[in-house]
This record gives C-alpha cells, sequence and structure tokens, in this order.
C-alpha cells in the first residue's frame, strides 16, 4: 500500500470505492463467530419471521467493518485517530456493499497533519445502510 501524502491529499478528494461481494448466509455464519454476536436474528430464518422480519439481516458492525476495510485499504491501521458509524437502515442477505470515503476536512491536531473522511455504505438499490466519518493522520 502506498500511504496518501498529506500535502498531496486534497478537500473532495475521493478513496477508492470497496465494492464488497452480495451478503451471503455463511457471511453472516462466518461473522457470527468472529465476532461473538450469535443474536438469532442474524442466523436463524424462523426467528427473524417472528421478529416480523422477512429473513435474516447483517449485523450492523459487519457494514461497519466494510467501512474500516476501506480505511486501511487506504491508510495504516495506526493512522486511524477516530472512527464512527451511524447505520441508516437493514443490511438484508444479498446486498451488495459499496463503501465510499471523501475528504472533507484538512487540519492539524496536537502538530500532526490529519484528515476527515466523511464515509457511507450503500446497496446495490442506492439505499444508504451506514454513514460515518474517520480522522486519519497522514505524513
Amino acid at each position: 500500500m502506498v500511504e496518501p501524502i498529506y500535502a498531496e491529499v486534497n478537500v473532495d478528494d475521493e478513496l477508492q470505492p470497496l465494492t464488497m461481494p452480495p451478503v451471503s448466509r455463511q457471511t453472516l455464519a462466518i461473522y457470527c463467530g468472529a465476532s461473538g454476536d450469535h443474536n438469532p436474528i442474524h442466523v436463524d430464518f424462523d426467528f427473524a419471521r417472528e421478529s416480523g422480519l422477512d429473513d435474516v439481516i447483517a449485523h450492523g458492525m459487519l457494514v461497519m467493518a466494510y467501512m474500516g476495510r476501506l480505511l486501511t485499504g487506504w491508510v495504516r491501521q495506526d493512522a486511524i485517530r477516530s472512527f464512527d458509524t451511524r447505520f441508516q437502515a437493514m443490511t438484508q442477505v444479498g446486498d451488495a456493499i459499496t463503501v465510499h470515503g471523501r475528504v472533507v476536512e484538512k487540519f492539524s491536531d496536537d502538530n500532526t497533519n490529519c484528515v476527515r473522511i466523511d464515509l457511507a455504505a450503500i446497496d446495490q438499490h442506492n439505499e444508504v445502510k451506514a454513514i460515518g466519518s474517520a480522522v486519519v493522520s497522514l505524513n
């Protein structure tokens, strides 16, 4: 990975979007094991139906992880100073999530050059699943 250089990054620069494969039941089962979140709403069809849903839904934190993956594809993990997310809509089995990022601010914090990135996770129907922001330090 070639790290971005603060002097060469501009407000309104777009990060290379990250498109993930469609969410599958296998993805959800693997994420349950990895995260320790075994809420049946994510893996048990009957439970989801009894809860008023048509099918199981993806973990919100899985979508956030996709957003984090966009960031760590751009900078080292230790360059991420903050990262927050607001969930907007449920992610369904079959949804293909694309994460977008855009530089919205450049600033110095404690003599460290930083940029603020706005993030959005959007499905194949252009429904926003999550939005967020991150502050990363750059050399």
